[in-house]
């Protein structure tokens, strides 16, 4: 991309939050009212990459740079830092957390590799906040919950603490799963309930990162499958002329049976 389209997209944002002639809807956002945007273009890009529509993906890459421009100008009317502090700060770090690229430094193998760019990070947030700091730091609130999850276990599991294998964290999840039952059968409040499936939950997310299941991943197809499935049981109820609902619940269990063979059916044929 040339400086002039870049440079163009900057001359835009400056328009849009111009003081006297600017988009009063633009004007009015601050970085905390934006941040669900930028959460939001950042989940359709994914989804452009899951559905395999690059003019889809190019259009919603667009979308995403332009919340990297909005915080950016944000930042430069406070006189925080701009879009060239942002572009500058991101080269240095790849350049610095890459030396097997940009210098001379060698890695026996990608576990090496790996190793040596989760060093870097922790060295980097150490070195913010003056001192060694935790290995939880910088894993951000505002992920999904099963990705962050994801993220706080793998840093424990950096200093050892983990299970070695998945059988262990099978017998965690029964546990857990033991637990909400006696929750459910000693009618436990709505906080205990929450804090039991969350611990069940917890230990989901254990058990795939063991199993190299992206558990982000994994419950996204399983959402996609439970409605492709559901749309099959609503499509067969409106050739009947019927609608869903608990009158008709049997025959929504007959054609949810039936969704699910269709989907073997269309597995074989693949």
């Amino acid at each position: 991309m040339s400086d002039t389209h870049i440079d163009r997209l900057l001359d835009i944002m400056e328009r849009l939050r111009d003081p006297e002639s600017g988009c009063p809807w633009d004007l009015k956002q601050t970085f905390r009212s934006v941040a669900p945007y930028t959460l939001e273009e950042a989940f359709e890009v994914v989804e452009a990459i899951e559905g395999g529509d690059p003019a889809e993906l190019q259009d919603e890459l667009g979308d995403l740079l332009f919340q990297v421009v909005f915080h950016a100008r944000m930042a430069q009317e406070r006189a925080e830092f701009d879009f060239a502090n942002v572009v500058r700060g991101i080269c240095d770090k790849m350049i610095r957390r890459h030396p097997h690229v940009f210098g001379d430094v060698e890695h026996a193998d990608e576990g090496a590799l790996r190793a040596a760019w989760e060093g870097q990070k922790q060295r980097e947030r150490a070195d913010r906040r003056g001192g060694q700091g935790s290995l939880m730091e910088g894993v951000a609130k505002a992920l999904p919950a099963l990705v962050r999850a994801d993220k706080l276990q793998r840093r424990a599991a950096r200093a050892a603490f983990d299970w070695q294998r998945p059988e262990p964290v099978m017998e965690k999840i029964r546990e857990e799963l033991a637990e909400c039952a006696r929750a459910m059968e000693s009618n436990a409040g709505h906080p205990a309930l929450e804090e039991e499936i969350g611990d069940l939950l917890f230990s989901c997310v254990n058990l795939a990162r063991h199993l190299r299941v992206d558990a982000e991943q994994a419950l996204r197809g399983a959402n996609a499958k439970f409605e492709r499935r559901f749309r099959f049981v609503e499509q067969g109820l409106a050739q009947q002329g019927l609608e869903p609902g608990a009158r008709v619940r049997e025959r929504m269990e007959v054609l949810w049976e039936a969704s699910k063979q269709a989907d073997k059916k269309e597995g074989d044929d693949a």
